[in-house]
């Protein structure tokens, strides 16, 4: 570190500024972020539609602005590793692949916010981004005022290439020099990924907007499964930490790609709703398939993500030979959003038989069921009534429970 980061480390327990209290990220963020879907393709001569570059970012920006993803809530666009040169110009700074990026950042976050959504941007805690480009290691301060003069909204540092032991003291570092250039960033942190058991959840809730609780998400169901399974663990109750300022964040969302069936997507979208993580559209949305869209625009699951008391939805207990999953999430005005997640792939639904006492609703007049995709009624149940429903293979049932 340079001696100035290191005095500011040295310092942060003085000069702390908690990302929890900047004003922004008091919902889960929602938008979209390049990297499951266009990785690290720099090549715009062979593949000038899914490389990464302005041209790509900016028409994500007119679907999300015309397809009806910004009415939703949608609104951050996340450009992710591999958009500099593979050296920093001789100022120390940063600096955008001129054959990639022809009109500069500034101009693409003017372009972005334009369409009334806002720009994220991509670097590393370590010597150099996973894709091989110039990481933030001793230019914390020089890429956070580089990172506000092209108006960015969001910053995702990541930490390939860095030493765990650093971590503790690189993220406040970043942070307190995002606050110190006066503009708001959603800080988003690769951090828990990267300190794994040794995650600190603390000093990650008084740091970052967002945190990164598991691997990255790949195209196919088992990583749902394991990512699932690591709300379900809930190592250490990182869901205490989860609220307005500070996300546990899950990853991208993969519905739309191609790796999920119907029954899958719906199970993924639903189960990141439930666990108020930052939802971050993975797919190509100049081509996505309209049942996937519709899902990504589904109000009532959207509010579920996006209530503004911000508890994470624990799990609760499981049915059926461990196969369902029973996970529950406080909701405002008394509710709660019950789900009842299938781990099952076999080729048959899965009959979860439960009552509502076990899952401690108590209430005297019992609850009104809504469905948590359609918002229809689904009637009124007892705490000691038996309730019985199938829930099919890698699939989810949602409902809302509303005491009379």
């Amino acid at each position: 570190m340079k001696l100035f980061e290191a005095i500011v480390v040295i310092c942060l327990s003085v000069v702390f500024i908690e990302a929890v209290n900047n004003g922004v990220a008091r919902t889960p963020p929602l938008g979209w972020m390049s990297w499951e879907r266009f990785r690290c393709n720099s090549d715009c001569v062979t593949y000038p539609d899914s490389c990464i570059s302005e041209r790509l970012i900016m028409q994500m920006a007119d679907h999300i602005a015309a397809d009806g993803y910004k009415d939703v809530g949608y609104e951050y666009i996340v450009l992710e590793d591999c958009w500099p040169l593979k050296t920093r110009g001789a100022d120390g700074r940063l600096v955008p692949d001129p054959a990639r990026f022809p009109s500069g950042m500034k101009a693409l976050s003017d372009y972005v916010h334009g369409k009334g959504l806002k720009l994220g941007i991509y670097a590393d805690f370590g010597h150099s981004t996973c894709g091989g480009y110039p990481g933030s290691e001793f230019y914390l301060e020089t890429d956070a005022n580089t990172f506000a003069e092209w108006e960015m909204d969001m910053l995702q540092l990541d930490v390939c290439f860095s030493s765990s032991v650093d971590l503790k003291y690189g993220f406040p570092a970043m942070e307190f020099y995002l606050n110190r250039t006066g503009r708001q960033f959603v800080f988003s942190c690769e951090w828990d990924w990267g300190m794994g058991d040794g995650a600190n959840y603390t000093h990650m809730a008084e740091t970052c907007n967002m945190w990164r609780i598991a691997h990255d998400m790949e195209d196919y169901w088992d990583n749902v499964q394991l990512v699932v399974d690591v709300y379900a663990n809930n190592s250490r109750n990182f869901s205490d930490f989860t609220g307005p300022g500070g996300w546990a964040d899950a990853d991208s969302l993969i519905v739309g790609l191609y790796g999920l069936s119907d029954d899958q997507e719906r199970a993924h979208f639903g189960m990141w709703s439930m666990f108020a993580s930052p939802l971050l559209m993975a797919a190509d949305l100049r081509s996505i398939k309209n049942s996937s869209k519709a899902l990504l625009q589904n109000k009532n699951i959207l509010a579920i993500n996006q209530d503004p008391i911000g508890k994470q939805a624990t799990l609760k207990m499981k049915l059926a030979q461990n196969k369902i999953y029973v996970f529950l999430k406080e909701l405002t005005g008394d509710t709660t959003a019950v789900a009842l997640f299938n781990s099952d792939y076999h080729g048959q639904p899965v009959r979860a038989t439960f009552m509502l006492n076990q899952l401690g609703l108590t209430n005297g007049n019992g609850y009104s069921f809504t469905d948590g995709f359609t918002g229809m009624a689904r009637g009124k149940y007892m705490p000691a009534s038996k309730i019985n429903i199938d829930v099919n293979p890698t699939g989810i049932d949602i409902f809302i429970a509303t005491p009379v």
